[in-house]
């Protein structure tokens, strides 16, 4: 996206092949972006001034799309209409058409979600206090202001994920941060073309951990993954629930900088793991990884539970209950109460049809616990990791073997 408003062509390397990265360059091609086929993860971008959209923005199952499209369009003067498939248009988008109407934008929408018509325009500078702690809402904001040409400043009830801070400062545009403040200053400065190395997914390199710290024995080598510390919460997690001279834990090797952002390889081998409580903090640091955190938890020692994990409720399905469901599917105590989440470890072999609800991340979890000994966890579908991981049962198959 930063790229599509830079005067210029910008490179970018190690891209996820993924649905959600295709959805984003389908509609930036729309509103006349030159952007190559997305095939070996090196993608070119020619950006320009963004021009109308001759058709609706499907969005695909992409909510980040969505949501900082609308920030990117809420300083353009022409209007748009964003869609997505049946999924995306479920969930809400009113924490981000709020504050952008506030700033000016007119929006047109009924309920709370897709579809809906942006019309951007002259915008005014905005303090907002985020309700919930939303990497999706801070990055339209900061895109509204960049695109507006207006001061804004964002504050968090916990810090959500900062990549969008970090390619800002990397870029030389106006951002500051402080704790759970974030500010946006304009300037005569325009977003200038770049080449950046993206770093492996850090969501993605959390199936695969799981899969190592579960098996029997073997130890995992992932290279050049994203440790940015507002994505690596799984890990401070599982650090906890190997505990000290849990037989396992995960190493990070070879430390660098990409673009701003933190990279490392990861080495991973098993563990005894033990329930742990995981705090309300905690959560927009692994907001993601709550499926496949859930699986480990259903293998510990006792007792986990996760606090005020509401938010997945309203993620590609209704995370929250179908993560408690389909774990009691295969045999595991598992509870949904209020907001939190409450697993009981078990050692009896995982076993039962699990309903995926077509999420890529219940897919990849629950594939996940089927690689322990002597489980048979049948997923209703396996499709939708192309949303997020196209090559992941390849890669499950190649570590197990």
């Amino acid at each position: 996206m930063l790229a599509a408003l830079a005067r210029g062509q910008s490179e970018l390397t190690g891209l996820l092949t993924g649905d959600d990265v295709k959805s984003s360059a389908r509609v930036l091609r729309q509103l006349g972006a030159d952007i190559s086929p997305i095939r070996d993860g090196t993608v070119k971008v020619h950006g320009s001034r963004l021009t109308p959209p001759a058709s609706r923005l499907n969005c695909g199952n992409s909510g980040t799309t969505a949501r900082l499209l609308l920030g990117i369009l809420a300083g353009q003067r022409f209007a748009a209409t964003l869609t997505g498939d049946a999924s995306l248009r479920r969930r809400p988008m009113r924490r981000v058409t709020e504050p952008l109407r506030t700033m000016g934008a007119e929006i047109t929408e009924r309920g709370d979600g897709l579809p809906l018509t942006i019309r951007g325009g002259r915008l005014r500078g905005l303090t907002y206090t985020s309700p919930v702690a939303s990497a999706q809402v801070k990055s339209a904001l900061l895109f509204a202001g960049l695109t507006g040409g207006v001061p804004v400043t964002i504050r968090e009830p916990y810090r959500s994920r900062d990549h969008t801070e970090r390619l800002f400062a990397h870029l030389g545009l106006g951002i500051h941060a402080h704790d759970s403040v974030i500010s946006y200053q304009p300037s005569a400065i325009s977003v200038p073309p770049f080449t950046l190395s993206v770093p492996g997914d850090a969501s993605s390199a959390a199936f695969l951990v799981a899969a190592a710290v579960l098996a029997e024995d073997g130890e995992l080598l992932i290279e050049n993954v994203g440790v940015n510390p507002t994505r690596t919460g799984y890990l401070v997690v599982l650090e906890r629930m190997a505990g000290r001279g849990g037989g396992g834990h995960v190493d990070r090797v070879n430390l660098r900088d990409e673009g701003g952002e933190p990279v490392a390889d990861l080495v991973v081998r098993p563990a005894a793991l033990r329930g742990t409580e995981v705090s309300a903090a905690e959560i927009p640091t692994l907001v993601d990884e709550v499926p496949v955190l859930a699986v480990l938890a259903s293998r510990a020692n006792g007792s986990t539970v996760f606090r005020d994990v509401g938010e997945l409720r309203v993620k590609e399905s209704n995370r929250l209950e179908l993560v408690a469901t389909n774990l009691r599917a295969v045999g595991v105590r598992a509870e949904a109460r209020g907001n939190d989440l409450h697993v009981e470890g078990s050692d009896t072999p995982p076993r039962g049809r699990v309903d995926t609800a077509r999420d890529h991340r219940l897919a990849m979890a629950f594939a996940v616990l089927g690689t322990v000994p002597g489980a048979d966890v049948r997923l209703s579908e396996r499709r939708s990791v192309a949303i997020s991981y196209p090559n992941f049962f390849k890669d499950l198959k190649r570590i197990r073997s």
